[in-house]
C-alpha cells in the first residue's frame, strides 16, 4: 500500500470540500491508503506549528497533497505556520523524494490563487519533493463552457476552486472544481505507485549542514 496524505486548512468548509475530492480521487486508485490531515487554528501557538503527531504522520506518507484557502493573494496564515514548522523534517530530509501536489480556493474567480500554488510548489521544491500538477486541459474557455467543466479555471500547477462568498460548502466550489480536484488526487496516487514501484531507486537522505 502507498500512503497519500491530504493536509489542508479550511475556515468555512470550501477548501475542505476540495480536500475531500482529492482524497476521494486518490482512494479510487487500488492499493492506496488515504489520510486526511486537518490543520486547525487552535493548534497554532505563537505563530508556530506545534503538532508533532501530524509531522510524524506525514513522515510516513509516500505523497503529500497540500491545500489551503487563498487570502489576500497568499496562503492562509494558519497554513503558513504549518509550512514553517516543516523546517524540522527539512533538517532531516524526511520528505525528500516524496510526491507532492497542491490545491487552493478563494471567493474571486482569480483571487491570485496562482500565487498560493507557487508558494506551495516552491515549498515542496525546498523540501526536495517531486511536484505533480493538474493534467487536464481547460474546459470553460469557450462560449459553451460552464462552471461544471473540468479545470474550468484553467490551472495546471495545482487544482483551484472558486466559492461565492454568500454560499456555503454544500453549493461551492462548483462541481467542475471538485471533479478537477478528484482527478488530481487520482493522478497523484497513480504517479506515486509508479514512482514507488519503479525499482530499487533510493536517495540518501543527508542532513542539512
Amino acid at each position: 500500500m502507498t500512503i497519500v496524505s491530504v493536509v489542508y486548512q479550511s475556515s468555512r468548509g470550501h477548501t475542505r470540500a476540495l480536500a475531500d475530492a482529492v482524497a476521494r480521487g486518490a482512494a479510487s486508485v487500488a492499493g492506496t491508503e488515504v489520510r486526511l490531515v486537518e490543520i486547525r487554528g487552535e493548534q497554532v501557538l505563537n505563530g508556530r506549528w506545534n503538532h508533532e503527531e501530524t509531522m510524524a504522520q506525514l513522515a510516513q506518507s509516500d505523497a503529500i497533497v497540500f491545500g489551503c484557502p487563498t487570502y489576500m493573494g497568499s496562503v492562509s496564515a494558519i497554513y503558513k505556520a504549518f509550512l514553517e514548522k516543516a523546517f524540522d523534517p527539512w533538517l532531516q530530509q524526511q520528505w525528500k523524494d516524496k510526491i507532492a501536489a497542491g490545491f487552493t480556493n478563494s471567493a474571486s474567480q482569480s483571487g491570485d490563487k496562482l500565487s498560493s500554488l507557487i508558494q506551495l510548489s516552491i515549498f515542496a521544491a525546498q523540501m526536495g519533493m517531486i511536484w505533480v500538477g493538474v493534467g487536464d486541459p481547460p474546459g470553460n474557455n469557450w462560449s459553451g463552457g460552464t462552471a461544471n467543466d473540468v479545470n474550468r479555471l484553467g490551472t495546471w500547477l495545482g487544482a483551484m476552486g472558486q466559492s461565492n462568498g454568500d454560499q456555503g460548502p454544500e453549493l461551492a466550489p462548483s462541481q467542475g472544481d471538485r471533479i478537477t480536484a478528484e482527478r488530481l488526487g487520482a493522478r497523484v496516487a497513480g504517479i506515486t505507485q509508479r514512482w514507488m514501484g519503479a525499482g530499487a531507486y533510493k536517495t540518501e537522505r543527508l542532513k542539512a549542514r
